[in-house]
This record gives structure tokens, sequence and C-alpha cells, in this order.
């Protein structure tokens, strides 16, 4: 697929992979490395550290999504999200695709650093640092893996659910195989789009019997003249007004809108684990003190 053909296709997916290209370019002109950039350059550049996130830079949960920690971890992260964007985005729309990329990262980034302060209280762990896009592409994989059990098809096309497993299995038993790897990051962001995905099912199944059930109305019925004269049912292709089809639309609305409900309420959520966390840890630095 031409690059012309991705941004036509799924837009949000090119602009996501021109973002990280470019910030890794800008980062390497300032005078990065490109192989092993150093913890004070990926902190400047909005790397996600509990000490900074979880205090006066909530910000990083998210631009830490868009920052790599070097060029071979951007490549691995940018052919993943361009596989599974160019599938993704076209099945659930570009809106929600984004809305999903970055929850997702904010769900996975909120995991590590909760992970990391429950081994710093409990004496068994030490403040790190994260960054990279993974938590927002388990996340896309994840809501796949939800669109392939579901049967919910993108011209035509059924995933492969047992391909998908085992895509994101791979990519889990990698991670703790792999020391240095953010495990809490992906599982985070999986989990968040596990959920996000299941609201996205519910809608599409119910839009789907919404709408074969007004299909005999939606449809009207053509009857022979002749049966018309004999039978005396002249207006009976008529009987459907555009009230009913209204009524039949409002189900479909409504369920239109689940997604975006269930996003919101996870922003909430996510937002209120923030402000624990950032509390307990205001308190703890106040105690030391």
């Amino acid at each position: 697929m031409t690059i012309q053909q991705l941004l036509k296709t799924a837009p949000v997916t090119t602009l996501l992979l021109i973002s990280f290209i470019g910030l890794f370019l800008l980062q390497v002109l300032t005078g990065v490395d490109a192989n092993n950039p150093s913890t004070e350059d990926l902190l400047k550049w909005g790397a996600n550290a509990l000490p900074f996130t979880m205090t006066d830079d909530p910000w990083r949960l998210l631009s830490s999504a868009f920052l790599h920690i070097g060029l071979m971890h951007l490549l691995f992260n940018g052919f993943a999200m361009y596989f599974f964007g160019q599938v993704a985005e076209p099945m659930f729309g570009s809106a929600k695709f984004l809305a999903l990329f970055l929850l997702a990262a904010i769900g996975g980034n909120l995991l590590n650093n909760y992970v990391t302060w429950q081994g710093i209280l409990d004496g068994t762990g030490q403040p790190g640092i994260s960054a990279g896009a993974s938590g927002g592409i388990m996340g896309i994989g994840a809501a796949l893996l939800i669109a392939a059990l579901f049967k919910i098809s993108v011209n035509g096309l059924v995933l492969n659910l047992k391909s998908l497993i085992f895509i994101m299995g791979i990519n889990l038993v990698y991670g703790f195989a792999v020391p240095g790897i953010d495990n809490a990051g992906h599982i985070g962001g999986a989990v968040t789009g596990l959920v996000i995905a299941l609201a996205f099912a519910i809608a599409y199944r119910q839009r789907a019997k919404a709408t074969q059930i007004s299909l005999p109305f939606d449809a009207s019925l053509h009857i022979h003249p002749t049966y018309q004269q004999h039978t005396g049912y002249n207006n009976y292709h008529n009987s459907h007004h555009p009230a009913d089809s209204n009524k039949a639309k409002k189900p479909a609305i409504r369920w239109q809108m689940l997604p975006w409900l269930v996003m919101l309420v996870m922003s909430i959520g996510f937002a209120y684990w923030w402000q624990d966390m950032h509390q307990q840890l205001l308190q703890v630095l106040a105690a030391i003190e």
C-alpha cells in the first residue's frame, strides 16, 4: 500500500506514523543518540517517569506514546502501527480509532506507574523510564481480537482470530522474556483496548439487529394491481410512515453512542486513578520531608 493509499484509507494511522518519525528525526537533529538515547534526553522529550508523570507532568502519559527509545524501537512499533492501523481504522472509524489509541496509551502508562509505585512501597522496585507507542498499539491489537471474535467485517473481510491471538501472544511472551520491556504498559494498553472494543462490538451487533428488524418496513411491498382490486388492500404498501422509520433509527443512534460513552467513563476513571496516585506520592514526599 502506497503512502497516498494509506492516507486515503487510514488518515489517522498515516498521521500517527508521520508524528513518530518526525519526532524521532527532531531528536536526532538536536543531538540525541539515534540508537541509545540518554535518560536526560528522553525525559526532556516527554518520556513517562513516575516522579514526573505522577506529580506535575501528567501530559507525559500521552507524550511518551509518540517518543521511541532508539531506531529499532521506532521501526518495530512503526510496522505494527502500519499493519494494525490500516485494518482497524476503517473498521472503527478515524475518530474512534484515534481515541482508542490515545486511551490505550494512557491506560498502559498508568498501569506502568501503578506497578512501579507499588514496587516502591513494597521496597522491591525503583522508578524507571518508559516510552513508545506499544501500549496504544496493543490496545488496537486487542480491539481487533474482539472484532474477530464478534466476526465484524471490513470491506467484506472477516479477521482471522487465531492469527491475531498468535501475534498478540508472541508480543506478550517476548515482553516477559526480554528484560527492559514495559510489560505493564503492554497489558494496560491491551486491557483498555479490550474494554473499548467490547463496546464497539455490542453496538455493532445491536445496530445490525435494528437494521434487520427495520428492513421489511424500509423495503416497500409492491402488490400486484389485480391483487389490490380483489382484496381492497390498495394502501397496504403505504402503511409504513416516516415516523416508523424514525423509531427504527433511534435504537441504532443510541447504540452508536455506546463506545463514546464507555470511552468517556474510562477517561474519568483514568483521571481519578492518576489523582489517587498523585495524592499518595505527595503524602509520602511530605512524610519524608
